[in-house]
């Protein structure tokens, strides 16, 4: 070995292990809690990051219906959305879709935070989002993760 050289490892599909995490969003910010689920999502919270391969971990987000979102969040944030037909250019209102849906509020906010590609939509494939306290992925034995 030369001086001034390290050997260093580079993780591959075949050598990275996903765990399951479960957090709770009871009274927390959506902000983030958004960041922190995308840096786990993502594999950054591992020594072993490697950008162009997969090395997140699965994530179980139960209470979603509690999160904290501030009243002039809720009345300032829009999602647009488009028909492609003309004049078809529509913007749903935050708090109508939390209310209907508050899943999507979460899973919208992680998936502007994820890469734009097609590895980020496969990271993002590892988040499961629940109402309420149960969830399906007992078998997998989550462990709580406390942000």
């Amino acid at each position: 070995m030369t001086i001034g050289t390290m050997p260093s490892t580079m993780a591959n599909s075949a050598s990275v292990r996903s765990s399951w995490h479960i957090v709770d969003a009871t009274e927390q910010s959506l902000g983030r809690l958004a960041v922190k689920i995308a840096h786990v999502l993502m594999g950054k919270h591992k020594p072993i990051y490697t950008p162009h391969v997969d090395t997140g971990d699965f994530v179980v987000v139960t209470n979603v219906e509690k999160l904290s979102i501030s009243a002039k969040k809720l009345d300032a944030g829009v999602y647009p959305r488009y028909t492609y037909h003309p004049g078809g250019y529509k913007e749903i209102p935050m708090r109508k879709v939390f209310d209907e849906r508050p899943d999507r509020v979460l899973y919208e906010a992680v998936r502007r935070m994820m890469p734009k590609n097609a590895i980020g939509r496969r990271m993002l494939k590892k988040l499961k989002l629940y109402r309420g306290d149960k969830h399906p992925h007992s078998a997998q034995q989550p462990s709580p993760w406390a942000f």
